[in-house]
């Protein structure tokens, strides 16, 4: 365990409340609706991953923009746009995803109260800023955090952006989340540490080989164990 104060930087959706398997259920209640002709359900779900790695590339993440694609992928597979009654039952799936309340992650909210004695946190999330802020408020965690950062991408610019602003010394900041390709590997390459705590139910967007000899990664099983590093 460091003995020295660190600074810890936590990213939120899936690493400290749950929030891709409620895009999940919907996923799965839009293509049970779909029931496309031809396509198996594996098949079509590949065809919304395509739509949805192109959409958020120009409409950023978060519910808006999953919507869209759940429309586009409609027209696509379809090869028309849906009619006013199949928008609004899309639509309708698309509604479970309202963040006025948020589950944490088991171990979430004790372990930061032990973590914000010896260290200093600092939230880092990407997504639409107003509903990242609304999950944000739902948590009641912003208090243990001395900033919060919403951004709209996770890359090493962002990481040594934060760097620059807070005047934070890399060997001893450490990057922890679920998402190699947006938490790890930019961070690793901005010179932080990281700590991989992987999600059941990470995005698949999100995924992305780890170096298994990278010394400046940890990898937990739960989020609890970081006060037993930290």
């Amino acid at each position: 365990m460091p003995t020295v104060r660190q600074t810890l930087l936590f990213d939120a959706d899936d690493t400290l409340w749950e929030n891709n398997v409620l895009f999940e259920r919907v996923i799965d209640a839009y293509l049970d609706w779909l029931a496309h002709p031809t396509l198996d359900r594996a098949a079509t779900r590949a065809v919304l991953d395509e739509v949805e790695r192109a959409n958020v590339v120009v409409h950023g993440y978060g519910s808006a923009s999953f919507l869209r694609s759940l429309h586009d992928c409609f027209e696509r597979l379809s090869e028309r746009p849906a009619n006013p009654a199949e928008a609004r039952e899309i639509e309708e799936l698309a509604r479970a995803l309202v963040f006025d309340e948020v589950e944490l992650v088991p171990g979430v909210a004790e372990t930061l109260v032990e973590l914000g004695d010896r260290h200093d946190l600092l939230l880092v999330t990407k997504g639409e800023p107003a509903e990242q802020q609304r999950k944000i408020d739902a948590s009641n965690l912003a208090h243990h955090f001395a900033s919060i950062h919403i951004v709209a991408e996770k890359h090493p610019g962002t990481y040594r952006s934060l760097v620059a602003e807070h005047e934070l010394v890399p060997a001893t900041t450490w990057m922890i989340g679920n998402s190699p390709r947006s938490d790890i590997l930019p961070a690793r390459a901005a010179g932080l540490n990281a700590v991989f705590i992987p999600s059941p139910h990470t995005w698949v967007l999100e995924e992305d080989e780890l170096d298994p000899a990278d010394r400046g990664v940890v990898h937990l099983k739960h989020f609890r164990e970081l006060t037993e590093h930290f």
